[in-house]
């Protein structure tokens, strides 16, 4: 299947929850979920129980949607945290907030993860003083991202940051906002990563 090209609040509408998929839209009263709008489609407004595989099929595609992956992709991550020490669901959490992207929209250099993707895409991102453009990076503690010391793509990055530190920056990232850098103080705490997702349900789903 290839990628989803339609409405975003669509998605937030039929998983039941605000995914920030569409930037400041997601913090003002017209969002969808706030306005408390029914799912889409005709049968929207029903209520239906959920199955057991219903409840974990729901959690896995809240995380996979609101870190905007494919499948096979969030399954490689998956299978990666299975492997590591310690919990998976913590781990694969971990992992998916060190991703570049998600830490490139965590310091507000863009106002979603879609568009952070796209600042990487194009080559207008640092890590370490390196350009790269592979979005999927997972980083550790100590890195340092940065947008490139061009025109066009600080003044994109200056449009956003003001908001995105006014709302609160986690506390395992820190930002320079005079150099439009920012650095990775330490790996995340389950209590530190921000989705409300139970990650359990997901482990349960892949473990069958």
């Amino acid at each position: 299947m290839g990628r989803y090209t339609g409405p975003a609040c669509k998605i937030c509408r039929r998983l039941g929850m605000k995914l920030f998929l569409k930037g400041d839209r997601c913090y003002m009263a017209k969002c969808a979920i706030e306005q408390g709008k029914a799912a889409p489609g005709q049968h929207g407004a029903r209520r239906s129980k959920l199955s057991d595989y219903g409840t974990q099929l729901r959690e896995k595609q809240r995380l996979r949607k609101m870190f905007g992956m494919q499948e096979a992709q969030f399954r490689v991550f998956f299978e990666r945290a299975q492997r590591a020490r310690g919990v998976t669901g913590e781990k694969l959490l971990q992992s998916l907030e060190l991703r570049l992207d998600n830490l490139v929209y965590r310091l507000g250099f863009a106002p979603s993860r879609r568009a952070a993707r796209q600042m990487v895409n194009h080559g207008h991102i640092a890590v370490n003083g390196h350009k790269t453009s592979i979005a999927s990076r997972v980083l550790k503690s100590g890195d340092k991202v940065q947008v490139r010391d061009q025109e066009q793509a600080r003044a994109y990055a200056g449009k956003f940051m003001d908001n995105a530190e006014a709302r609160g920056l986690v506390k395992w990232l820190a930002l320079d906002k005079g150099n439009f850098e920012g650095a990775v103080l330490h790996v995340p705490s389950r209590e530190e990563i921000a989705p409300e997702v139970s990650e359990q349900l997901i482990v349960e789903l892949y473990s069958k």
